[in-house]
């Protein structure tokens, strides 16, 4: 905010990681909006770090984009203590923060709507979050393509670039089991867990990937950005296309996965945008 002090660097932190989390979602505010219990002008205040958002608003972002919560809420529980001002505050005390930080909260600024419930969510998760609030803060996001969009070839060690979570979570599937089925119900798109083996931005704005997940053994594709009536087409050698389809509006407000395909060796894997006007646009992995 001009003329205004810096934001402190716990806000900050969380700012910049609502912002990418909802990147990662393709929603916009108003599909933010209308997807949870907050408003529109909320989430624009959550995003920049005028506004501390509730906890909930954190976990509901966290559930559109297929996120862990751990680490966002982490990153929460510090930046709800310097807001309050609860982390410059001695134990036992009974005035205000340093700084002249007030010790007790503000009002907090819910940015719900009336009527609008906001679902439950599990207390065993909170729990976690904050013995591991520490740690976590100091962990940037470790999901590649949630930064740079790409991403280490399937095959690659596991390394410092990949949370421990990612390294011990087990999916739902894996192999001719995962043949089919939604990467995001599977867990197979959980943070940490796929490579984005290519990406290709099309003539038309959209976005496409061809993401792996070695602990699952499947391959699919993933579009951001699609209009009305586009389709996206993941073919491997022996093995039957799958396809996804943007037939609603909200469909291009978010992004769409096809059907993962089971296969040990992704590189054979080719992706086609067939947009609903102009021609196909096809690519595939490096190697292929």
């Amino acid at each position: 905010m001009s003329g205004g002090p810096p934001l402190p660097a716990e806000c900050a932190r969380l700012a910049a990681a609502l912002r990418e989390l909802r990147e990662r979602t393709g929603l916009s505010l108003a599909a933010l909006g209308g997807r949870t219990a907050f408003s529109k002008s909320s989430w624009e205040r959550y995003l920049n770090g005028k506004k501390l958002p509730p906890r909930e608003a954190v976990e509901a972002l966290c559930a559109l984009a297929d996120e862990p919560p751990g680490r966002p809420l982490a990153l929460w529980e510090l930046a709800e203590q310097r807001w309050t001002g609860r982390a410059a505050s001695a134990p036992g005390a009974a005035g205000g923060g340093a700084e002249g930080t007030p010790a007790s909260p503000p009002e907090p600024d819910t940015g719900r709507r009336p009527g609008r419930r906001v679902p439950g969510w599990s207390l065993a998760v909170g729990a976690v979050a904050l013995a591991a609030a520490v740690p976590l803060a100091l962990v940037l996001l470790s999901d590649e393509d949630a930064a740079t969009g790409t991403a280490a070839g399937p095959g690659a060690p596991g390394s410092a670039s990949v949370p421990s979570y990612a390294q011990s979570f087990e999916p739902g599937c894996h192999g001719e089991d995962c043949e089919g089925a939604d990467a995001q119900a599977m867990g197979c798109g959980a943070q940490g867990l796929p490579a984005t083996l290519a990406t290709r931005r099309s003539a038309g704005g959209q976005r496409i990937e061809i993401r792996y997940a070695e602990k699952c053994g499947a391959v699919w594709a993933k579009a951001t950005g699609l209009r009305l009536g586009d389709r996206v087409e993941l073919t491997l050698p022996g093995a039957d296309a799958k396809e996804v389809r943007a037939a609603s509006r909200r469909d291009t407000e978010i992004y769409l996965s096809t059907a993962m395909t089971a296969t040990d060796d992704p590189r054979r894997a080719r992706v086609c945008l067939r947009p609903a006007e102009g021609a196909a646009e096809c690519f595939a992995a490096p190697g292929g």
